[in-house]
């Protein structure tokens, strides 16, 4: 039996997960890391702690798959794209690496729009620019703390930085880093005068060398094999944005699927042949399988609200689930089901970390009475992640030219069924869901199975892996509803839309 292991990095969470070649999840584990906000908008983790909880959770891995480190054949990174990891002259991190929920940087972009530097930027990248891509980052560092680049030797995406302390040898996957306003997409190189336009030219030699995610990325050092419990000299595949990596792994290899991911980010994507250049679309950039582009539109607006809700609204529930030895997810999803789906709950708009919207919008509840109960606004903010993923899949749909025939869902909200089938009813499409726990794992795994050939490429690995779960059908008396809620939803955010500016001026005046 083959086994793959799969590395999975967010925001905060580290996970690593052990399949064996029929894609049946064997072990994972998953550990937290801190996220440091020294100011508001801030987002920052330590690389080294990074890097400590990734060496723990593949040893934890292999050790509850009861498997030795040389069964694995291949291990594949994902990572959360957007951020910035800088690795230092001297061998070390620069500084600590920024989280893509990092809003420091909203003037570059604000003022690239204003100057006509994004439509020049677009031209070559056919991307939007946001204020936690690496070239708004790299651009507020420039101007901040410029020792900090003149200290530099790699720009690292969160996943190539972990790959790079794995195998000791620095490159940068495709997918990562042409989402990054770093690579022109018509020619899949980095370009110089793209650069130029951000002011970055000097980033130039910073940027490590390009590879394809099937590609081999360096063997497992010894050190870092002391530290995992891996092989030394195992193969390390580029692996994938971790937006890709979800995507294959709940088996969107062809056009005739969208992929929701509703994570800290809310990811709404689908793949085709060509990208969508009329600038309609918030992104394009490479998929891991060659000949296609992935297509999306995000922000960081889904799931990670719901962690926010737990720890700041629901801390004693979460302490009495794990006394009771329950489940405090479970417990959510019975709450928000208690609540009639006619019922107003007040309107959320799950902006806590940046919106969709407008640079400065933030999260709020809109019509809230002394009637209304931690339960209602629980559901409230189940309802505000899926408006804010369909606010973006109506911006989708209008670009893709054939029909959905269902959205593949990962993430917080497919681990929930109250969740999906509301997904299923705001969107009007039915839901499908990989029967694995760690997607993003998964899709690594699947990577790293066509890497070391157990496959002919990705869509073979996932035709003979991935198992989809029955699709869940929307009910189209509950959609009824939901539209006229996303109406109020919609319509909320109009009418907010002047009062963002005069907040942050207040903010900035403090």
């Amino acid at each position: 039996m083959r086994y793959y292991l799969g590395v999975d990095n967010g925001g905060t969470a580290t996970k690593a997960a052990v399949f064996d070649e029929t894609g049946r999840e064997v072990a994972a584990a998953g550990m937290e890391t801190a996220m440091l906000v020294p100011q508001p908008g801030f987002t920052e983790r330590d690389m080294d702690e990074m890097w400590e909880a990734n060496c723990q959770v593949i040893r934890k891995a292999i050790e509850k798959a009861g498997i030795a480190g040389e069964e694995i054949a291949c291990v594949a990174v994902c990572g959360h794209g957007k951020g910035l990891y800088l690795w230092g002259k001297d061998g070390k991190p620069v500084r600590n690496g920024i989280i893509s929920t990092d809003n420091r940087a909203w003037r570059y972009p604000v003022q690239w729009k204003k100057d006509g530097t994004e439509k020049k930027v677009f031209e070559r990248s056919c991307q939007h620019i946001l204020s936690s891509q690496p070239v708004s980052l790299l651009a507020w560092l420039k101007d901040n703390e410029p020792e900090a680049l003149e200290r530099t030797q790699w720009i690292f995406a969160c996943k190539d930085y972990v790959r790079f302390r794995l195998t000791g040898e620095a490159f940068a996957e495709r997918t990562d880093y042409s989402g990054c306003n770093l690579v022109n997409l018509h020619t899949g190189q980095y370009d110089q005068e793209l650069l130029g336009l951000f002011g970055l030219s000097a980033c130039m030699e910073k940027l490590p060398p390009l590879r394809y995610s099937t590609d081999m990325c360096g063997n497992i050092t010894k050190e870092a094999a002391r530290k995992t419990g891996l092989k030394e000299g195992t193969p390390v595949a580029g692996g994938a944005f971790d937006i890709d990596a979800c995507a294959v792994a709940v088996g969107v290899t062809d056009e005739e699927h969208v992929c929701m991911i509703a994570g800290t980010w809310s990811i709404n994507e689908y793949i085709g042949r060509d990208p969508i250049t009329d600038g309609s679309v918030m992104m394009n950039s490479f998929f891991c399988l060659p000949g296609y582009y992935l297509v999306e539109e995000c922000s960081p607006t889904s799931a990670g609200n719901n962690e926010w809700f737990i720890k700041t609204l629901l801390p004693e529930l979460k302490e009495e689930c794990k006394k009771k030895g329950t489940g405090i997810y479970e417990q959510m999803n019975d709450w928000a089901e208690e609540i009639p789906v006619k019922e107003f709950c007040p309107v959320y708009l799950p902006f806590l970390m940046a919106g969709n919207v407008h640079p400065n919008a933030s999260g709020s509840f809109v019509g809230i009475s002394n009637f209304h109960t931690r339960k209602h606004l629980l559901r409230s903010v189940y309802e505000g992640v899926a408006f804010s993923h369909r606010y973006h899949l109506e911006r989708l749909l209008r670009t893709k030219r054939g029909p959905v025939r269902s959205i593949r869902l990962a993430g917080g909200a497919a681990r929930s069924p109250v969740w999906a089938q509301m997904f299923a009813d705001v969107m009007k499409l039915p839901i499908e869901i990989v029967q694995v726990n760690e997607t993003g794992a998964f899709g690594c795994a699947l990577i790293g199975a066509a890497a070391s050939g157990a496959y002919e490429d990705i869509a073979g690995a996932a035709a003979a892996m991935c198992k989809i779960s029955e699709p869940i059908h929307p009910d189209m008396e509950r959609a009824a509803i939901y539209d006229k809620k996303y109406e109020l939803y919609r319509k909320t955010i109009e009418a907010l839309d002047g009062l963002w500016d005069t907040i942050q001026k207040y903010k900035d005046g403090i």
